[in-house]
């Protein structure tokens, strides 16, 4: 099985903005992204569906991506309401696609 490994160094979100500027270079969001938590769900939610046009970076259909954060234990202890955004957000993700029967796209991996 093929599986799609994405890292994000949280070294480099200091902030909303750094956060969503983060993301959307890492993940190709569309120039139309929101820059909210709502978007960021939106976009994530298509990792396996590249017609949808929310990402240049793609899960194998069936498969999850697995988001890599690095540097996590200081993001953690410096950024909490970032990090549970994260968290938060990517258990969404997963909960809005096995609501309507397809199967989680995002898992997360944590490396200090």
């Amino acid at each position: 099985m093929f599986e799609t490994k994405v890292s994000v160094d949280c070294v480099k979100i200091r902030d909303w903005e750094s956060f969503h500027d983060e993301f959307a270079a890492t993940f190709g969001f569309p120039d139309f992204y929101g820059r909210n938590m709502n978007a960021w769900i939106d976009c994530m939610t298509s990792l396996d569906q590249p017609e949808d046009g929310m990402t240049s970076i793609h899960a194998t259909q069936g498969q999850t991506l697995t988001l890599q954060l690095e540097n996590v234990a200081p993001f953690r202890e410096n950024h909490p309401e970032l990090y549970a955004a994260i968290i938060e957000s990517a258990a969404f993700v997963n909960w809005r696609r096995l609501e309507v029967g397809e199967p989680a796209v995002l898992s997360i991996s944590f490396r200090n």
